[in-house]
């Protein structure tokens, strides 16, 4: 049987308009691949990866620092795709 990892790492926000209706959805897109269950947080507020709706809660402007925590079999490979999401700025620009 496969161990369960709880693991987290923190990114800042890098794309100019932070975390708003595409990079929400691409990062529930990416969630959403993995069996995992993955967080986002800010100042001790923490939100499902895989809503839209509280991804938007979050406050994710440029600049900002967000606590990325996974939690299952997969994920250490949920936070490599999630990782590359911050690392490209949401393709954005």
């Amino acid at each position: 049987m496969a161990e369960e990892r709880n693991i987290a790492r923190e990114f800042e926000v890098l794309n100019k308009y932070g975390i708003h209706a595409r990079p929400a959805a691409l990062l529930v897109k990416a969630a959403g691949k993995f069996e995992c269950d993955i967080f986002i947080g800010r100042k001790g507020d923490e939100v499902s990866a895989k809503s839209i709706m509280g991804l938007l809660t979050i406050e994710g402007h440029q600049g900002a620092r967000l606590i990325v925590r996974a939690v299952g079999i997969d994920a250490e490979a949920a936070l490599l795709e999630i990782s590359a999401l911050f690392e490209n700025k949401f393709f954005e620009e």
